[in-house]
């Protein structure tokens, strides 16, 4: 993800002095080449030091460091041009608006959610999911369903794989698994008190976990050993489930691949469960 969209993302989060300065570098990033961290600290209002920790904050070793980030962002957006999505869906959109509209806000999701994971990433969840000797999903709610997906595809995979969406279950279950075993968490906010709960509960029976919630800083990522992100920055409540559940399913389903590949076993457990459900078609006709 270029830093430029990482600061659109990130923006929400930021202090009332950090967001001066990412609506500064939004509105003028041509401008920042030519500005020192002091310079830039004067216009905006905020401390030199400050400046610098934001750049760190964004993943850049200092300012000089940022800027050259900086250039490169606007290089590749420039370079290939990123689907937005114009304006917000209403009442009075035809069909076919907002049906353009649905489509271009999903294909920038699925970009942005695809550019902030990164390959080490996925490869070290697949480690953790391939070696666990027991799997629990959890997740409430619209994640409660990408949950069972992923469940159905690890089971598939001949992985002792189980989810549940009730809080009591979640904790009674985790309480017995160990290091040998799998939290899979799933949370678009990250702050869901419920999952949050099991997770500190696998925390403290040293259960590994690999998290996958919104990008930026939340309680379940704190607790996690592994981090896979989405991107479903939306203003309109009445697609931000829409979004996130879209960028949620892009991630388990480059999950399942990854470990299809990865697994010998696996993938001829996968051709029998798909030869059974050919068996039983075939002998319904």
């Amino acid at each position: 993800m270029s830093v430029l969209h990482k600061i659109n993302v990130l923006r929400d989060l930021f202090s009332p002095g950090e967001k001066r300065l990412a609506d500064f570098i939004l509105s003028n990033p041509d401008q920042i080449r030519y500005l020192s961290s002091r310079t830039l600290a004067e216009t905006v209002g905020v401390s030199q030091a400050s400046v610098v920790k934001f750049t760190q904050k964004l993943g850049n070793k200092g300012y000089t460091d940022f800027k050259f980030a900086l250039s490169d962002s606007l290089h590749e957006d420039t370079e290939k041009p990123s689907v937005q999505l114009h304006g917000q869906i209403s009442l009075d959109d035809s069909f076919d608006v907002t049906a353009d509209k649905l489509l271009a806000s999903k294909i920038t999701v699925l970009n942005n959610t695809r550019a902030i994971n990164s390959q080490q990433t996925f490869e070290q969840a697949c480690h953790l999911l391939l070696t666990a000797k027991r799997i629990m999903l959890c997740g409430i709610g619209a994640s409660a369903l990408v949950a069972r997906d992923l469940t159905l595809k690890l089971q598939k995979l001949g992985m002792a794989a189980i989810t549940e969406s009730d809080t009591h279950v979640q904790l009674a279950n985790v309480a017995n698994y160990s290091t040998d075993d799998l939290l899979f968490v799933i949370s678009e906010s990250g702050e869901t008190p419920e999952v949050i709960a099991t997770a500190r509960q696998a925390r403290a029976n040293q259960v590994r976990i690999v998290s996958l919630t919104g990008y930026g800083s939340n309680s379940i990522i704190r607790l996690a050993d592994v981090c896979l992100h989405t991107v479903a920055d939306e203003n309109s409540a009445r697609l931000s489930s829409i979004l996130a559940r879209t960028a949620q399913e892009l991630v388990i389903d480059t999950l399942f691949i990854l470990l299809t590949q990865s697994s010998e076993t696996g993938r001829k457990m996968l051709e029998a469960s798909n030869q059974a459900l050919l068996d039983f078609r075939a002998s319904a006709r």
